[in-house]
């Protein structure tokens, strides 16, 4: 297992181009966040799907890395998504991820996508990690 900051660090290291902040780790569970700002609206005044998409699939990464420590070479295999309301532009994204199982070679979870501050949810997303061979005992 990996503490948030060992994650957060791995994270900002290796993904430098990434604007997603991890606030939580642990406990089969992480919740993250990404600015939000004029560079991911789309028109309308509406976050790009590719925002939310990668918010998603960074809070699965993070609360996977969070249960079975740092191996970077666990990668996405899957992610269903569905977008269900626009999210406000001028509020944070942040996705809280809860993972339904973590075996020897796959990790499953869903995570809920929010306009911070706001009660209803603006997408969902279901994710299928494969852990690398040896990664787990």
């Amino acid at each position: 297992m990996s503490s948030k900051q060992e994650i957060a660090a791995f994270i900002a290291r290796e993904f430098p181009q990434t604007r997603v902040q991890v606030l939580e780790a642990g406990g089969m569970a992480a919740t993250v966040a990404h600015e939000v700002g004029p560079d991911e609206l789309r028109p309308g005044g509406t976050v790009s799907g590719p925002v939310m998409m990668a918010t998603a699939d960074v809070a699965l990464y993070v609360a996977i890395l969070g249960e079975i420590g740092i191996v970077p070479l666990t990668v996405t295999t899957s992610l269903n998504f569905n977008f269900m309301r626009k999210p406000s532009a001028d509020r944070r994204i942040v996705g809280i991820c809860k993972l339904m199982k973590v075996g020897r070679t796959l990790a499953v979870g869903e995570v809920a996508l929010y306009s911070e501050g706001l009660p209803e949810m603006v997408a969902h997303a279901v994710g299928t990690y494969a852990i690398p061979p040896g990664a787990r005992s």
